[in-house]
């Protein structure tokens, strides 16, 4: 019996392309460039499965080639935004995501962003390696104190839950939080959590702000111009979620003019370009999407995509289908 034809669209860990060579007729990219919109239409024609990542725009256009072969797309990624899910639906493909292995590390990088905004730790780590540290001073480089503050989170969902477990254990931090649908009373009760049903209620009382909220266009800007000035002089914004959730251009207004103190962020409108904007600033720091960027995560994540996939090949439901 011939083995399913699957193509990956980027280099993945070693480890799952091996087990990908095992299973599979597979064709890997081994350049680890992005496939072009007229290369992701052949591979639609050509394999049973494709298998992209968050960075690949899977678009209707896309979708909609004659001919196709591919019945599943596995999405290297929890969140699914970078395809057309509805397009997906009408051409009747199936789509997965990797919910679940990624939730500790993206929250550990929420919580690192949070500690280097406070502390403005990218600042001064660019005054140490520049040699314009003058030496020890009372008055130097003073930030903000984490523990014991107040830690408001947009979006409620495994890593926003993630995150509160280690502010809350860790730090001592007070938890609020806002999400389209109230949590059940128990996760709040875990973290001694108030909900507050706007984002607006949590925005003006937090100290931090870490967003949870996943991509699309329901929470495009979603923090604006309007909400960040609801925000404290002295409050950071941390964003590990997607970059369109922030008009870029509005948060650095707030950065500029001092609205807030501080912003970390992972994520970006248009990455990997970046509003040059934010280059120009102390007050932000900036990370290359690093949220799930580890040996174990990676690896957890590739393999749930081959779950998936070896599911639906064996007749069976995906255990992450999302369309």
């Amino acid at each position: 019996m011939n083995k399913p034809k699957v193509i990956v669209t980027r280099k993945w860990p070693a480890a799952v392309e091996a087990r990908l060579q095992e299973l599979y007729d597979v064709q890997l990219n081994e350049t680890d460039v992005p496939m072009t919109e007229d290369e992701l239409k052949t591979a639609l024609q050509i394999a049973d499965a494709l298998l992209p990542t968050v960075t690949d725009s899977i678009t209707a256009d896309i979708l909609s080639v004659p001919n196709k072969r591919t019945k599943i797309i596995g999405n290297f990624g929890v969140g699914y935004n970078n395809i057309d899910i509805e397009a997906a639906k009408k051409e009747g493909l199936v789509v997965t995501n990797t919910p679940h292995v990624l939730t500790d590390c993206t929250a550990d990088i929420a919580m690192l962003l949070l500690l280097m905004s406070a502390r403005r730790a990218s600042e001064g780590d660019r005054l140490a390696r520049n040699k314009q540290w003058n030496g020890w001073a009372p008055t130097h480089m003073l930030g903000q104190k984490v523990t014991g503050k107040t830690l408001g989170l947009i979006g409620f969902g495994r890593i926003a839950q993630a995150m509160a477990r280690k502010a809350y254990h860790g730090f001592g931090m007070k938890i609020i939080c806002t999400a389209p649908h109230a949590p059940v009373p128990d996760v709040l009760q875990e973290f001694q959590a108030t909900y507050y049903a706007t984002a607006d209620d949590v925005l003006a009382k937090a100290d931090f702000i870490s967003l949870h909220c996943p991509g699309g266009a329901a929470t495009k800007h979603l923090i604006n111009e309007q909400r960040l000035k609801l925000m404290r002089p002295s409050a950071h914004l941390i964003n590990t979620a997607r970059g369109d959730v922030v008009d870029s251009k509005a948060l650095i207004k707030a950065l500029k003019e001092r609205w807030i103190a501080g912003a970390g962020l992972d994520v970006f409108e248009g990455e990997p370009n970046i509003d040059p904007g934010f280059l120009e600033l102390d007050n932000v720091a900036l990370l290359p999407h690093l949220g799930s960027a580890t040996e174990e995560t990676r690896a957890a994540m590739g393999n749930r995509v081959l779950d998936n996939i070896a599911a639906f090949f064996a007749g069976e439901e995906p255990g992450d289908r999302v369309a």
